[in-house]
């Protein structure tokens, strides 16, 4: 049984994370989220944990050994970052570990899948693309995001994956396994 460790960050698209979930459980894959404090503002905590059957690994005092980050790091066998913001994507590739995602990310090895979710013009901001290249050089799998009406009002590119191209991507990424 593969195990899937799904880092859900703070956008509007987190929304259709579930249904990836609901997919990678078809699957026969155990998933476990790991969620920041604005992701669980658009998609609840009772959400995941009745998806995946497990309780979300969020921020906040947990176990001291072994510490969360570490464990989370190397229980999975692969971590996917759906919907993955500006935000996160600029704190992973420049290593800045200020939540249990970020830092379970720097610490993990295993393959990371980032589906961008943003603005339009945030996605295609040089800085944005910048962060994308460098995390790209260092071995993370990135899903171009989609094109259409964005949740701001506008048409672009910035649309989370569709649920069923991601997990087609993470198939592949755990067959090499």
């Amino acid at each position: 049984m593969k195990k899937i460790l799904l880092g859900v960050t703070g956008a509007i698209a987190a929304y259709k994370v579930c249904t990836l979930v609901r997919l990678m459980i078809r699957e026969g894959w155990d998933v476990r989220v790991v969620a920041t404090p604005t992701a669980l503002e658009f998609v609840g905590e009772v959400v995941w944990h009745t998806l995946t059957q497990r309780p979300v690994e969020r921020d906040g005092l947990g176990p001291i050994y072994p510490p969360r980050h570490i464990e989370l790091a190397t229980w999975c066998d692969c971590f996917v970052v759906a919907p993955a913001t500006a935000n996160t994507l600029a704190k992973l590739a420049h290593g800045i570990g200020d939540n249990l995602l970020t830092q379970t990310a720097l610490a993990c090895d295993r393959p990371l899948l980032l589906a961008p979710s943003m603005n339009a013009k945030m996605w295609a901001h040089p800085a944005t693309q910048a962060n994308l290249t460098t995390l790209m050089g260092r071995g993370a799998h990135l899903l171009d995001p989609g094109v259409g009406e964005l949740a701001c009002g506008v048409t672009g590119t910035g649309r989370l994956p569709e649920p069923e191209e991601i997990l087609a991507v993470m198939k592949d990424l755990v067959r090499e396994m």
